[in-house]
C-alpha cells in the first residue's frame, strides 16, 4: 500500500513521469524503498544489515541514507544523486529533495546531530541543511542555500547563510528580512544573561 502512495506521489511531484513503469526505474524510488528495508534491521537491533543494505543502495543509486533516519510517507526524491541524509535527520510526510542534498551535521553536536524537516517541505537541489534544528512545516529550501538555523513553518530560505525572503507567501523587504549574524548575536546574549543568572545564584550560596 505505502510503495503505491509512494509511486503516486513521484506522478504528482514529477511532470517527467509518465507512467508507474517508469517510476520503477527511478533510482529515487529504489532508495527511498531499500531505506524501508534497512530502517527496519536497524530499528530490531540488526545494524550492521542495515549498514550494508544502505551502502550497496548508496553504490548503485549514488543516494546515501542512513538506516537509523526517520523519514514519513511519500518521501520524493527527484534524480536524487548526491544526496546524504544522516543517522539522526527526522523527516515528514510529503517532502520532496531534489540532487545533491545534505541533510547533515556540523560535527559540534552529540546526540541529535542533524535537522527535523517537518511536511511538505521542497529542498532545492544542491541545499545544505547542518544541525539539530527544525525546518516547519511548508517551507521551500531554495537551491545551494545553506541552512544553519532554525526555519519557521510557511517559509521561503535562500542564500549562504540562509535567509528568509517570504512568510506566509509575503515577500520580505531588506528591512525585514532577517540578518543571520544578528541572530546569532541574539542568541548569544540571552546565553550569556541565562549564565550570568546562574553565577549570580551561584554568589549568593
Amino acid at each position: 500500500m505505502r510503495a503505491k502512495e509512494l509511486i503516486q506521489a513521484y506522478k504528482g511531484n514529477d511532470p517527467a513521469a509518465k507512467s508507474t513503469i517508469q517510476i520503477l526505474f527511478y533510482a529515487g524510488i529504489h532508495a527511498t524503498l531499500w531505506y524501508r528495508v534497512a530502517n527496519w534491521f536497524h530499528r530490531h537491533g540488526l545494524k550492521l544489515i542495515a549498514r550494508i543494505i544502505s551502502q550497496l543502495t548508496r553504490l548503485f543509486t549514488g543516494i546515501e541514507i542512513h538506516p537509523g533516519a526517520q523519514i514519513g510517507r511519500r518521501f520524493v526524491i527527484d534524480h536524487g544523486m548526491g544526496i546524504v541524509i544522516g543517522e539522526t535527520t527526522i523527516i515528514g510526510d510529503d517532502v520532496l529533495v531534489y540532487q545533491g542534498v545534505t541533510l547533515g551535521g556540523t560535527g559540534k553536536d552529540v546526540g541529535k546531530r542533524h535537522p527535523t524537516i517537518g511536511n511538505n517541505v521542497i529542498i532545492g537541489s544542491g541545499a545544505k541543511v547542518l544541525g539539530p534544528f527544525t525546518v516547519g512545516d511548508n517551507c521551500r529550501i531554495a537551491a545551494n542555500s545553506v541552512v544553519l538555523r532554525e526555519v519557521p513553518p510557511n517559509c521561503t530560505v535562500v542564500g549562504v547563510p540562509g535567509r528568509i525572503v517570504k512568510i506566509n507567501g509575503e515577500r520580505l523587504d531588506h528591512i525585514h528580512t532577517p540578518d543571520p549574524l544578528a541572530l546569532e548575536i541574539e542568541a548569544l546574549e540571552a546565553r550569556i544573561q541565562k549564565l550570568e543568572k546562574l553565577l549570580s545564584r551561584e554568589d549568593k550560596k
